[in-house]
């Protein structure tokens, strides 16, 4: 995930695809979106961090291995927090689960949630300055 520092709370801040074969989907955007892609080692196999033909890192294309290994194979948004541990109350107050626990990504932390109609997304969270 790639450091977003002029993104504030409530805002979209990365965006990951996990597939159970990663690389062909990799592939795929970048020819339909010219993106570029970097692999990601993730002990014994890569996922991929995606560019924009600017050179800003704008997604993950990832397997659905390891920690990932769970979650859906949609396009998983992440939206940024300020306080992750008090949008999980929200979250399980307001209907919600927590589909994946708080782990580390990029310069903070994150969680995957499923909201009252069942769609996933993520809550991300950055570390203190």
């Amino acid at each position: 995930m790639s450091d977003t520092p002029d993104r504030k709370p409530g805002h979209p801040v990365w965006f990951d695809l996990t597939v159970p074969d990663a690389q062909p989907l990799r592939d795929f955007y970048a020819t339909v979106v010219e993106w570029r892609s970097e692999p990601v080692e993730m002990g014994g196999y890569s996922d991929f961090l995606m560019y924009a033909p600017d050179g800003t890192g704008v997604a993950g294309v990832c397997h659905a291995r390891g920690s990932n290994q769970d979650l859906p194979p949609v396009w998983m948004v992440y939206f940024l927090v300020e306080d992750l541990a008090g949008a999980l109350e929200r979250v399980r107050a307001g209907g919600g689960a927590i589909l994946k626990a708080p782990g580390r990504a990029g310069s903070g932390s994150y969680a995957v949630i499923r909201d009252p109609a069942g769609v996933a997304c993520a809550l991300y969270q950055k570390d203190e300055e």
